[in-house]
Protein backbone atom coordinates (compact mmCIF):
# COMPACT_ATOMS: atom_id res chain seq x y z
CA UNK A 1 0.00 0.00 0.00
CA UNK A 2 1.35 3.38 -0.95
CA UNK A 3 2.22 5.62 1.97
CA UNK A 4 -0.06 8.65 2.30
CA UNK A 5 1.57 12.03 2.13
CA UNK A 6 1.81 13.88 5.45
CA UNK A 7 2.74 17.20 3.91
CA UNK A 8 1.43 19.97 6.10
CA UNK A 9 0.11 17.55 8.72
CA UNK A 10 3.12 17.60 11.02
CA UNK A 11 5.25 20.43 12.31
CA UNK A 12 8.55 20.62 14.12
CA UNK A 13 10.00 17.78 16.16
CA UNK A 14 8.67 17.62 19.72
CA UNK A 15 11.69 18.25 21.93
CA UNK A 16 12.03 19.64 25.41
CA UNK A 17 15.12 21.35 26.75
CA UNK A 18 16.03 20.25 30.30
CA UNK A 19 14.92 22.97 32.70
CA UNK A 20 18.25 22.62 34.48
CA UNK A 21 19.92 24.01 31.37
CA UNK A 22 17.60 26.99 30.97
CA UNK A 23 19.05 30.38 31.87
CA UNK A 24 15.78 31.94 33.02
CA UNK A 25 12.02 31.44 33.20
CA UNK A 26 11.43 32.81 29.71
CA UNK A 27 13.62 30.06 28.29
CA UNK A 28 11.62 27.46 30.22
CA UNK A 29 8.45 28.71 28.53
CA UNK A 30 10.09 28.85 25.12
CA UNK A 31 11.98 25.55 25.19
CA UNK A 32 10.78 23.24 27.98
CA UNK A 33 7.02 22.97 27.41
CA UNK A 34 6.99 20.67 24.38
CA UNK A 35 3.46 19.23 24.37
CA UNK A 36 0.09 18.66 26.03
CA UNK A 37 -0.99 21.23 28.65
CA UNK A 38 2.50 22.69 28.69
CA UNK A 39 2.22 23.47 24.99
CA UNK A 40 -0.97 25.45 25.62
CA UNK A 41 0.92 27.45 28.22
CA UNK A 42 3.75 28.00 25.74
CA UNK A 43 1.31 29.27 23.12
CA UNK A 44 -0.14 31.73 25.63
CA UNK A 45 3.37 32.92 26.37
CA UNK A 46 4.32 33.14 22.68
CA UNK A 47 1.25 35.17 21.78
CA UNK A 48 1.73 37.57 24.67
CA UNK A 49 5.42 37.93 23.90
CA UNK A 50 4.54 38.93 20.32
CA UNK A 51 2.03 41.51 21.60
CA UNK A 52 4.58 43.05 23.96
CA UNK A 53 7.51 42.97 21.52
CA UNK A 54 5.45 44.50 18.71
CA UNK A 55 4.04 47.15 21.08
CA UNK A 56 0.49 46.26 20.08
CA UNK A 57 -2.09 48.10 22.21
CA UNK A 58 -3.47 45.61 24.71
CA UNK A 59 -6.83 45.35 26.46
CA UNK A 60 -6.79 43.31 29.67
CA UNK A 61 -10.01 41.92 31.12
CA UNK A 62 -10.11 40.35 34.54
CA UNK A 63 -12.86 38.64 36.52
CA UNK A 64 -12.48 37.55 40.11
CA UNK A 65 -11.42 39.41 43.27
CA UNK A 66 -7.75 39.77 42.44
CA UNK A 67 -7.38 42.80 44.71
CA UNK A 68 -8.38 40.65 47.71
CA UNK A 69 -5.62 38.17 46.91
CA UNK A 70 -3.06 40.92 46.19
CA UNK A 71 -2.55 39.55 42.68
CA UNK A 72 -2.79 43.08 41.32
CA UNK A 73 0.50 43.92 43.01
CA UNK A 74 2.03 40.50 42.35
CA UNK A 75 1.65 40.41 38.58
CA UNK A 76 -1.18 42.54 37.11
CA UNK A 77 0.41 45.94 37.71
CA UNK A 78 3.81 44.72 36.41
CA UNK A 79 2.06 43.43 33.28
CA UNK A 80 0.14 46.68 32.79
CA UNK A 81 3.40 48.63 32.93
CA UNK A 82 5.32 46.23 30.68
CA UNK A 83 2.73 45.99 27.92
CA UNK A 84 1.35 48.75 25.72
CA UNK A 85 -1.83 48.61 27.77
CA UNK A 86 -4.72 50.57 26.27
CA UNK A 87 -7.33 49.95 28.95
CA UNK A 88 -8.52 47.32 31.40
CA UNK A 89 -12.00 46.01 32.16
CA UNK A 90 -12.74 44.63 35.62
CA UNK A 91 -15.59 44.03 38.05
CA UNK A 92 -16.85 46.59 40.53
CA UNK A 93 -15.79 44.15 43.26
CA UNK A 94 -12.17 44.47 42.13
CA UNK A 95 -12.42 48.25 42.56
CA UNK A 96 -14.16 47.92 45.93
CA UNK A 97 -11.64 45.49 47.43
CA UNK A 98 -8.78 47.57 46.05
CA UNK A 99 -9.45 50.06 48.85
CA UNK A 100 -9.13 47.63 51.78
CA UNK A 101 -5.41 48.22 52.22
CA UNK A 102 -5.76 51.98 52.74
CA UNK A 103 -8.46 52.13 55.39
CA UNK A 104 -6.53 52.20 58.65
CA UNK A 105 -2.91 52.23 59.71
CA UNK A 106 -1.92 48.60 60.31
CA UNK A 107 1.36 46.72 60.70
CA UNK A 108 0.22 44.02 58.28
CA UNK A 109 -2.29 43.64 55.48
CA UNK A 110 -5.82 43.23 56.91
CA UNK A 111 -6.50 40.34 54.54
CA UNK A 112 -5.26 37.06 55.96
CA UNK A 113 -4.92 33.41 54.97
CA UNK A 114 -7.98 31.31 55.81
CA UNK A 115 -8.68 27.58 55.53
CA UNK A 116 -10.76 27.16 52.37
CA UNK A 117 -12.31 23.98 53.77
CA UNK A 118 -12.76 25.21 57.35
CA UNK A 119 -15.87 25.93 59.40
CA UNK A 120 -17.69 28.81 57.70
CA UNK A 121 -20.26 28.84 60.47
CA UNK A 122 -17.50 29.56 62.96
CA UNK A 123 -16.14 32.28 60.69
CA UNK A 124 -19.57 33.89 60.54
CA UNK A 125 -19.92 33.84 64.32
CA UNK A 126 -16.47 35.43 64.62
CA UNK A 127 -17.26 38.12 62.07
CA UNK A 128 -14.75 36.90 59.47
CA UNK A 129 -15.54 37.29 55.77
CA UNK A 130 -14.03 34.54 53.58
CA UNK A 131 -13.07 34.78 49.91
CA UNK A 132 -11.71 31.37 48.88
CA UNK A 133 -8.58 30.95 51.03
CA UNK A 134 -8.41 34.58 52.16
CA UNK A 135 -10.35 36.31 54.89
CA UNK A 136 -10.75 39.58 56.73
CA UNK A 137 -12.66 41.05 59.65
CA UNK A 138 -16.17 42.16 58.77
CA UNK A 139 -15.24 45.61 60.06
CA UNK A 140 -13.18 46.02 56.89
CA UNK A 141 -16.41 46.10 54.88
CA UNK A 142 -17.97 48.68 57.18
CA UNK A 143 -14.80 50.78 56.99
CA UNK A 144 -14.74 50.49 53.22
CA UNK A 145 -18.39 51.49 53.00
CA UNK A 146 -17.69 54.53 55.17
CA UNK A 147 -14.78 55.59 52.97
CA UNK A 148 -16.78 54.96 49.79
CA UNK A 149 -19.70 56.98 51.12
CA UNK A 150 -17.44 59.93 51.93
CA UNK A 151 -15.72 59.79 48.55
CA UNK A 152 -18.94 59.53 46.54
CA UNK A 153 -20.25 62.69 48.19
CA UNK A 154 -17.24 64.74 47.10
CA UNK A 155 -18.04 67.60 44.66
CA UNK A 156 -16.22 66.07 41.69
CA UNK A 157 -18.53 63.04 41.78
CA UNK A 158 -21.78 65.01 41.61
CA UNK A 159 -22.45 64.58 37.92
CA UNK A 160 -23.12 62.04 35.20
CA UNK A 161 -19.98 60.14 34.20
CA UNK A 162 -18.55 56.98 32.68
CA UNK A 163 -17.16 54.11 34.72
CA UNK A 164 -13.70 55.18 33.56
CA UNK A 165 -14.14 58.65 35.06
CA UNK A 166 -15.45 57.29 38.33
CA UNK A 167 -12.49 54.94 38.59
CA UNK A 168 -10.04 57.68 37.66
CA UNK A 169 -11.42 59.92 40.41
CA UNK A 170 -11.60 56.99 42.84
CA UNK A 171 -7.98 56.17 42.06
CA UNK A 172 -7.00 59.71 43.04
CA UNK A 173 -8.68 59.32 46.42
CA UNK A 174 -7.18 55.87 47.03
CA UNK A 175 -3.75 57.30 46.12
CA UNK A 176 -4.09 60.01 48.79
CA UNK A 177 -4.99 57.44 51.42
CA UNK A 178 -2.22 55.05 50.36
CA UNK A 179 0.37 57.81 50.57
CA UNK A 180 -0.88 58.97 53.97
CA UNK A 181 -0.77 55.43 55.37
CA UNK A 182 2.45 54.35 53.67
CA UNK A 183 0.74 51.69 51.54
CA UNK A 184 2.13 50.50 48.21
CA UNK A 185 0.01 51.75 45.27
CA UNK A 186 -3.02 49.63 44.47
CA UNK A 187 -4.70 48.99 41.13
CA UNK A 188 -6.87 52.09 40.74
CA UNK A 189 -4.25 54.53 42.01
CA UNK A 190 -1.71 53.02 39.59
CA UNK A 191 -4.14 53.26 36.67
CA UNK A 192 -4.93 56.86 37.59
CA UNK A 193 -1.22 57.69 37.64
CA UNK A 194 -0.80 56.05 34.22
CA UNK A 195 -4.02 57.68 32.92
CA UNK A 196 -5.15 54.19 32.01
CA UNK A 197 -8.93 53.79 31.54
CA UNK A 198 -10.62 51.27 33.83
CA UNK A 199 -14.03 50.05 32.61
CA UNK A 200 -16.67 48.17 34.58
CA UNK A 201 -19.03 46.20 32.38
CA UNK A 202 -21.61 45.61 35.14
CA UNK A 203 -21.32 48.73 37.31
CA UNK A 204 -24.35 47.93 39.48
CA UNK A 205 -22.92 44.54 40.49
CA UNK A 206 -20.72 45.58 43.40
CA UNK A 207 -20.65 47.16 46.84
CA UNK A 208 -19.32 50.50 45.62
CA UNK A 209 -22.57 50.95 43.74
CA UNK A 210 -24.58 49.72 46.74
CA UNK A 211 -23.21 52.66 48.69
CA UNK A 212 -24.24 54.90 45.82
CA UNK A 213 -27.77 53.46 46.03
CA UNK A 214 -27.86 54.45 49.71
CA UNK A 215 -26.96 58.02 48.81
CA UNK A 216 -29.45 58.02 45.93
CA UNK A 217 -32.23 56.87 48.28
CA UNK A 218 -31.39 59.60 50.79
CA UNK A 219 -31.48 62.17 48.00
CA UNK A 220 -34.83 60.82 46.82
CA UNK A 221 -36.16 61.31 50.37
CA UNK A 222 -34.87 64.86 50.39
CA UNK A 223 -32.28 64.22 53.11
CA UNK A 224 -29.19 65.14 51.07
CA UNK A 225 -28.16 66.47 47.68
CA UNK A 226 -26.55 63.78 45.49
CA UNK A 227 -25.85 63.91 41.76
CA UNK A 228 -23.63 60.94 40.90
CA UNK A 229 -24.93 58.94 37.95
CA UNK A 230 -23.47 56.64 35.31
CA UNK A 231 -23.61 57.47 31.60
CA UNK A 232 -23.53 53.97 30.14
CA UNK A 233 -24.13 55.18 26.59
CA UNK A 234 -20.97 57.26 26.70
CA UNK A 235 -19.19 54.42 28.51
CA UNK A 236 -19.71 52.01 25.61
CA UNK A 237 -18.95 54.71 23.05
CA UNK A 238 -15.67 55.46 24.82
CA UNK A 239 -14.62 51.82 24.51
CA UNK A 240 -15.50 52.01 20.79
CA UNK A 241 -13.37 55.14 20.43
CA UNK A 242 -10.38 53.28 21.87
CA UNK A 243 -10.95 50.32 19.56
CA UNK A 244 -11.16 52.62 16.54
CA UNK A 245 -7.98 54.39 17.67
CA UNK A 246 -6.17 51.06 17.99
CA UNK A 247 -7.09 49.94 14.48
CA UNK A 248 -6.48 53.21 12.65
CA UNK A 249 -4.47 55.69 14.72
CA UNK A 250 -2.16 53.69 16.96
CA UNK A 251 1.39 53.13 15.80
CA UNK A 252 0.78 49.38 15.46
CA UNK A 253 -2.59 49.78 13.65
CA UNK A 254 -3.65 46.71 15.59
CA UNK A 255 -5.36 45.67 18.81
CA UNK A 256 -4.92 42.73 21.20
CA UNK A 257 -6.87 41.38 24.15
CA UNK A 258 -5.89 39.27 27.17
CA UNK A 259 -8.92 37.66 28.82
CA UNK A 260 -8.55 36.33 32.35
CA UNK A 261 -11.50 34.50 33.83
CA UNK A 262 -14.27 35.37 31.37
CA UNK A 263 -17.40 36.90 32.82
CA UNK A 264 -18.83 40.35 32.10
CA UNK A 265 -15.39 41.99 31.67
CA UNK A 266 -14.71 39.66 28.74
CA UNK A 267 -18.05 40.32 27.06
CA UNK A 268 -17.82 44.07 27.56
CA UNK A 269 -14.40 44.34 25.93
CA UNK A 270 -15.47 42.24 22.94
CA UNK A 271 -18.35 44.61 22.14
CA UNK A 272 -16.62 47.52 20.36
CA UNK A 273 -16.21 45.71 17.03
CA UNK A 274 -19.89 44.76 16.56
CA UNK A 275 -20.92 48.19 17.82
CA UNK A 276 -18.78 49.91 15.21
CA UNK A 277 -19.55 47.56 12.33
CA UNK A 278 -23.11 46.31 12.97
CA UNK A 279 -24.65 49.25 14.82
CA UNK A 280 -22.81 52.21 13.24
CA UNK A 281 -22.08 50.43 9.92
CA UNK A 282 -18.51 51.70 9.63
CA UNK A 283 -16.37 49.95 7.05
CA UNK A 284 -12.99 48.24 7.48
CA UNK A 285 -13.69 47.49 11.14
CA UNK A 286 -12.21 44.27 12.44
CA UNK A 287 -11.95 42.54 15.80
CA UNK A 288 -8.85 41.83 17.80
CA UNK A 289 -5.79 40.63 15.91
CA UNK A 290 -4.52 38.83 19.02
CA UNK A 291 -6.83 37.09 21.51
CA UNK A 292 -5.29 35.28 24.48
CA UNK A 293 -7.59 33.66 27.01
CA UNK A 294 -7.21 31.73 30.25
CA UNK A 295 -10.72 30.78 31.36
CA UNK A 296 -12.01 28.11 33.72
CA UNK A 297 -15.41 27.51 32.11
CA UNK A 298 -15.70 24.44 29.85
CA UNK A 299 -16.48 25.36 26.27
CA UNK A 300 -19.45 22.97 26.28
CA UNK A 301 -21.46 25.15 28.68
CA UNK A 302 -22.07 27.60 25.84
CA UNK A 303 -21.41 30.69 27.93
CA UNK A 304 -19.59 33.78 26.75
CA UNK A 305 -17.01 33.09 29.47
CA UNK A 306 -15.94 29.89 27.75
CA UNK A 307 -16.25 30.81 24.08
CA UNK A 308 -12.89 30.51 22.29
CA UNK A 309 -11.51 33.04 19.79
CA UNK A 310 -12.79 30.93 16.88
CA UNK A 311 -16.38 31.36 18.07
CA UNK A 312 -15.78 35.08 18.51
CA UNK A 313 -14.68 35.19 14.86
CA UNK A 314 -18.21 34.27 13.81
CA UNK A 315 -19.41 37.41 15.60
CA UNK A 316 -16.71 39.57 14.07
CA UNK A 317 -15.08 40.20 17.45
CA UNK A 318 -11.80 38.53 16.46
CA UNK A 319 -9.98 38.99 13.16
CA UNK A 320 -10.75 35.99 10.88
CA UNK A 321 -7.40 36.44 9.14
CA UNK A 322 -5.34 35.95 12.29
CA UNK A 323 -7.28 33.69 14.63
CA UNK A 324 -5.60 30.46 13.51
CA UNK A 325 -2.12 31.77 14.31
CA UNK A 326 -2.48 34.64 16.80
CA UNK A 327 -5.11 33.45 19.26
CA UNK A 328 -5.14 30.83 22.00
CA UNK A 329 -7.67 29.83 24.63
CA UNK A 330 -6.46 27.79 27.59
CA UNK A 331 -8.80 26.26 30.14
CA UNK A 332 -7.52 26.81 33.63
CA UNK A 333 -7.25 29.04 36.68
CA UNK A 334 -5.39 32.14 35.57
CA UNK A 335 -4.19 32.86 39.12
CA UNK A 336 -2.09 29.68 38.88
CA UNK A 337 -0.34 30.69 35.66
CA UNK A 338 -0.12 34.47 35.36
CA UNK A 339 2.67 35.06 37.93
CA UNK A 340 4.97 32.79 35.93
CA UNK A 341 3.86 34.05 32.52
CA UNK A 342 4.35 37.69 33.51
CA UNK A 343 7.74 37.04 35.06
CA UNK A 344 8.85 35.22 31.92
CA UNK A 345 7.57 38.06 29.74
CA UNK A 346 8.97 40.92 31.78
CA UNK A 347 12.70 40.42 31.43
CA UNK A 348 15.51 42.75 32.43
CA UNK A 349 15.06 45.03 29.41
CA UNK A 350 11.40 45.73 30.16
CA UNK A 351 12.09 46.09 33.87
CA UNK A 352 14.63 48.82 33.22
CA UNK A 353 13.10 50.30 30.06
CA UNK A 354 9.32 50.00 30.23
CA UNK A 355 7.28 51.50 27.38
CA UNK A 356 5.83 54.95 27.83
CA UNK A 357 2.20 54.76 29.00
CA UNK A 358 -0.37 55.34 26.25
CA UNK A 359 -2.40 57.61 28.58
CA UNK A 360 -5.61 57.12 26.61
CA UNK A 361 -7.74 58.44 29.47
CA UNK A 362 -6.27 61.90 28.87
CA UNK A 363 -7.22 61.58 25.18
CA UNK A 364 -10.69 60.13 25.66
CA UNK A 365 -12.70 63.26 24.83
CA UNK A 366 -10.71 63.91 21.66
CA UNK A 367 -11.02 60.28 20.57
CA UNK A 368 -14.78 60.23 21.19
CA UNK A 369 -15.23 63.47 19.25
CA UNK A 370 -13.18 62.07 16.39
CA UNK A 371 -15.28 58.92 16.22
CA UNK A 372 -18.53 60.90 16.32
CA UNK A 373 -17.34 63.01 13.39
CA UNK A 374 -16.24 59.87 11.56
CA UNK A 375 -19.71 58.39 11.88
CA UNK A 376 -21.49 61.64 11.06
CA UNK A 377 -19.41 62.30 7.94
CA UNK A 378 -19.82 58.78 6.56
CA UNK A 379 -22.84 59.22 4.27
CA UNK A 380 -23.31 55.53 3.55
CA UNK A 381 -23.06 54.62 7.23
CA UNK A 382 -25.50 57.38 8.21
CA UNK A 383 -27.94 56.20 5.56
CA UNK A 384 -27.91 52.69 7.00
CA UNK A 385 -28.18 53.97 10.57
CA UNK A 386 -31.21 56.09 9.75
CA UNK A 387 -32.86 53.16 7.99
CA UNK A 388 -32.69 51.16 11.23
CA UNK A 389 -34.98 53.69 12.93
CA UNK A 390 -37.97 52.29 11.03
CA UNK A 391 -39.04 48.67 11.27
CA UNK A 392 -38.62 46.82 7.93
CA UNK A 393 -41.86 45.72 6.32
CA UNK A 394 -40.89 42.06 6.55
CA UNK A 395 -40.72 42.35 10.37
CA UNK A 396 -44.05 44.10 10.85
CA UNK A 397 -46.93 42.07 12.30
Amino acid sequence: MAKCSNDGLMGNAVTGKPVTECQDLSEVFAASLPAFGGAYLRRVYDAMRAVIEKRIPLVITCAGPITVSDQHRAWLIPLIKAANTAYITVTDAICYHDGHDCLRETAERPIREVDMWGDDGALRESGVIRVADTGFDEQVLFDQDAVATEILQRPEFQKKMTTTERNYLLGKQFALREKALGIKPGLLSTCTELELPVFIGAPADGSLFLNSVKLWALARMGKINYGFEYDLHEDVFESCAYHHWGLFDSEAKSFAILILGGGVPKNYSLQPEPTLSQIFFLGDIRGYDYDVQIVSSPVTDGSLSSCPPAEAVSWGKVNPDTYTTQTVSMQGDYSSYMPFIVRALVGKELLHNPPKPLRLYAQRDALKDKLLKKIGNDEEAMKQIMETLSLPAVLKI
